[in-house]
């Protein structure tokens, strides 16, 4: 499955750039594993280890770790980067639910 084909798989997509070396990305994988337990088959998440999608993140330009996009009917509705709040990204993730 290509990019575009998953960020329009599901009404609304939260897509994690991450890399394993990442102390902010490791710190949120608890949070994303979590969010992911609540959303279960409301939203789609999907993780990509810029190290192993080094030309997608480019092409995406994701230049800071952890990376959260958020797509609506394939279309991105936001982007941040850096640790957040649990509450503040599931919110997040509701309002365009």
């Amino acid at each position: 499955m290509n990019y575009s084909e998953l960020v329009n798989s599901s009404t609304t997509v939260l897509v994690e750039f991450y890399a394993s070396w990442c102390p902010h990305c490791q710190r949120m994988m608890p949070v994303v594993a979590q969010i992911k337990e609540l959303l279960a088959g409301q939203v789609a998440i999907h993780q990509f280890d810029i190290d192993e999608y080094d030309k997608l993140s480019q092409d995406l330009g994701v230049e800071s770790l952890p990376t959260f996009i958020i797509y609506r009917d394939g279309e991105e509705m936001w982007r941040q980067t850096g640790e957040m709040d649990g509450e503040v990204l599931l919110a997040k993730i509701e309002k365009y639910m």
